[in-house]
């Protein structure tokens, strides 16, 4: 079982995409946290280093550790609970990038594979017929040597969903120190995972945004 320790990536502040009145879109590095864990030393993450810029900034959703790519924060309790509404009734688009081991037979598919916490094991989770429903939709981007480039849209926000039903269907995410074998954690030093595009409703405006971000592997 990998034991996991903690080191942030060595940036003085973060990635910021875009800031308004109401809103702040950042790029996350792969290694940081986005919130604070029980250890001292998890102190250091996205919302404490963006807090030193912008000390009203609220968390509004999260990456795993080992994910990069797009995040929103709140600038204000209305803007809060506007887009926190809107990650809860799905209103938002997410999709994400990954480098999977090996090259899939179908260009596109979909895995609906009920989930749930691996309760003798955290923070590892389970395939599970009295899981919680989870649903991810996939799609190849690019064939390489020996993996696939693929697109991920999640319908569902299940802790490691993107990992394990990579991996449910035979082909792990590069890096992943949960899921996959030692080939796939020794191909990168890195989860070849990436929040790609993030779109939301701005609060104020009522537009609708989309913010991209391209993949860095």
């Amino acid at each position: 079982m990998q034991i996991f320790e903690y080191c942030p990536p060595a940036l003085p502040w973060l990635d910021l995409r875009y800031i308004d009145d109401d809103i702040i879109v950042i790029n996350k590095p792969s290694g940081l946290l986005s919130n604070p864990g029980r250890a001292a030393h998890t102190y250091d993450c996205a919302i404490t280093r963006l807090q030193r810029l912008y000390p009203e900034a609220i968390l509004l959703h999260r990456l795993d550790c080992d994910t990069s790519g797009l995040m929103v924060f709140a600038r204000n309790k209305a803007t809060e609970s506007h887009i926190k509404t809107q990650f809860q009734d799905r209103k938002t688009q997410k999709i994400y990038v990954a480098e999977v081991m090996g090259k899939l037979k179908d260009a596109k598919g979909c895995i609906d594979l009920a989930m749930r916490a691996d309760k003798d094991n955290p923070p590892w989770q389970l395939i599970a017929t009295d899981g919680k429903a989870a649903i991810t939709d996939w799609q190849v981007l690019e064939y390489r040597a020996h993996s696939s480039l693929v697109q991920l849209m999640p319908h569902t926000g299940r802790t490691h969903q993107l990992r394990l039903h990579m991996q449910a269907l035979g082909h792990p995410i590069l890096g992943d120190v949960f899921y996959g074998d030692s080939d796939c954690q020794n191909a990168s030093p890195r989860l070849r995972l990436h929040a790609w595009k993030l779109g939301f409703t701005h609060p104020r405006t009522k537009e609708w945004l989309m913010f991209s971000s391209p993949q860095p592997f």
